[in-house]
């Protein structure tokens, strides 16, 4: 904060008013010579002026039902073709789906428990997959894309313009039109789960752990 300097004038004299004598300032009142230090201090202590403690609102906790609390045991990257399945003894709980564009990989975790994990194929350059955060608008089980004439079993989708979950040949070399495409046993598990309006987090790169709330990442 920039100082100011306040200049204050003195007025020795008395002001003249309609009503009479305005005095500059009240006279003070003489100063005792023989205050001992004990009475210096309790006068200024009950003199200054309190201190205003300002409450400060806890941080709001994260909703428990999207805190991972399971990451299933994968050792190693997953690779194409690959994945995981285990939501034995979960209890029920909303379902979150995360996609790792660097990683290439879809987890779905359901109540905070990972109950799936698979190697992804992923749009291209010329069509990549979108980043952002995208609810599930549609489901169907049997569908084929009216762009490009191609079977797209267990079609969530996610964008107006296309962008879906859905089964696919996952393996090296191939790869969508902005699309997520899962191994097709897996895909049906995915679709099994879900409903309209769950959530679909796209990021690149972007880590979460035990702890961690998937809504929050």
């Amino acid at each position: 904060m920039n100082g100011r300097t306040l200049l204050a004038i003195a007025f020795t004299g008395a002001l003249a008013t309609a009503g009479g004598l305005l005095l500059a300032r009240p006279p003070a009142t003489p100063e005792p010579a023989s205050l001992t230090a004990a009475q210096v201090a309790q006068a200024k202590a009950t003199t200054a002026p309190a201190k205003v403690q300002t409450a400060v609102a806890p941080a709001p906790k994260p909703d428990e039902r999207f805190v991972i609390k399971r990451i299933l045991p994968i050792s190693g990257p997953i690779k194409y073709g690959e994945w995981h399945w285990d939501d034995a003894n979960v209890p029920a709980g909303p379902i979150v789906i995360t996609v790792d564009l660097e990683a290439r990989v879809i987890s779905v975790f359901k109540g905070g428990y990972e109950i799936g994990a698979a190697a992804v194929l992923l749009g291209t350059q010329d069509k990549p997959t979108p980043i952002g955060v995208f609810p599930i608008t549609q489901k169907k089980r049997h569908h084929v894309s009216n762009l490009y004439d191609a079977e797209m079993p267990y079609m969530q989708r996610l964008t107006d313009d296309g962008v879906a979950l859905h089964a696919s040949k996952v393996e090296w070399g191939y790869a969508s039109h902005g699309c997520i495409g899962m191994p097709e046993p897996f895909a049906a598990k995915v679709f099994a789960q879900t409903k309209v309006g769950d959530r679909v987090f796209i990021t690149r790169g972007k880590s979460v752990g035990m702890g961690d709330s998937l809504v929050a990442s």
